[in-house]
């Protein structure tokens, strides 16, 4: 009985320590963040945005919906395009595109405090969000319209019938209520998968991925021990491995060079269940959003792996890092 309890009680402390981290973090953010879009100020950011949207091949309500998902999330995203639905005319490709750039770059203010806290360049992580975004949606709109594919339209007409989606910001105590549902939802999912790491670890099976993982490692630039860490926030979501990161950094001592391709990574590409499937919903292409998107995010991140070896002056930047931080 003891040694359950014990056991109990490390579970306890570890979940925790990285809930409050992460809450410390998110809070004051997701304030900010509400505050500014009941001001208006994310509406006409993204109105200001109109002329680069069709650059990009994109109707003028896609900067709206973009900096919405942006500045708040993917649901945001959702009920910007809901409120405008009524005027909005987009082609498969258009709102494949659109719906890249969502999963490539949402959320930017809390998602980027998270990945600073982790350990890496919160403008270098999030410039690359919105750089890789914006490029990503103007070459498959460009490329699609070139080629003819995917120009079927979209219908948005269950968006204003019935989709369950907020037209705007929501009012303070809504807003209040569902912050504390999402702290709740997150502080339940660290406690899950801190217990479901520590049994997939003594089951061996951390390894047996490990191996799998290593051509994909070895490509990403990745230590191994990041591996299992980055796989779960790929999978469920920034919040979630941002905080494993953390915690695991501070225990294992990442290096910078780590920590920087990880939380790359993950800041291009996580919660990939969950997102694309919201995206999909809307009436986006699978093979843009999700199989492309992540051989892009490879392709990137071995880009960035050779950029930062030991020999290069990104990599002894990170190097230097390392030695200033100490022991």
């Amino acid at each position: 009985m003891m040694p359950l309890l014990s056991y109990l009680n490390t579970i306890r402390q570890r979940s925790t320590h990285m809930f409050m981290t992460i809450a410390r973090i998110m809070v004051p953010v997701m304030v900010i963040v509400y505050v500014a879009d009941r001001l208006g100020l994310v509406r006409l950011a993204g109105e200001a945005l109109a002329p680069a949207m069709a650059l990009l091949g994109l109707p003028p309500q896609a900067g709206i919906i973009w900096v919405t998902t942006v500045i708040t999330n993917i649901y945001g995203g959702m009920a910007s395009m809901a409120a405008l639905s009524d005027g909005l005319d987009m082609s498969v490709a258009q709102v494949s595109a659109l719906g890249a750039m969502m999963l490539f770059a949402h959320n930017i203010p809390t998602e980027q405090a998270i990945v600073r806290r982790a350990g890496a360049s919160a403008l270098v992580t999030g410039s690359l969000r919105i750089g890789v975004g914006i490029l990503y949606g103007a070459a498959v709109t460009w490329t699609c319209h070139a080629l003819g594919w995917l120009q079927e339209p979209v219908s948005f007409a269950w968006m204003g019938q019935d989709a369950g989606l907020n037209q705007g910001p929501p009012d303070f105590l809504p807003w209040l209520w569902t912050t504390a549902e999402s702290l709740l939802l997150v502080l339940a999912v660290i406690v899950v998968l801190v217990v479901l790491l520590d049994l997939l670890e003594r089951l061996g099976i951390t390894r047996l991925v490990t191996r799998l993982l290593t051509p994909v490692l070895r490509l990403s630039g990745l230590e191994e021990r990041a591996a299992p860490l980055t796989t779960v926030g790929v999978l469920l979501g920034l919040a979630y491995g941002g905080a494993l990161i953390i915690e695991a950094a501070e225990r294992e001592n990442f290096s910078p060079r780590t920590r920087l391709l990880a939380l790359s990574w993950l800041s291009l590409c996580h919660a990939l269940i969950e997102d694309t499937l919201l995206i999909m919903a809307l009436g986006a292409d699978i093979w843009v959003i999700l199989v492309l998107r992540s051989l892009v995010t490879l392709g990137i991140l071995a880009g960035m792996a050779a950029l930062t070896q030991p020999h290069t002056r990104w990599g002894r930047r990170l190097a230097a890092r390392a030695v200033g931080a100490g022991p």
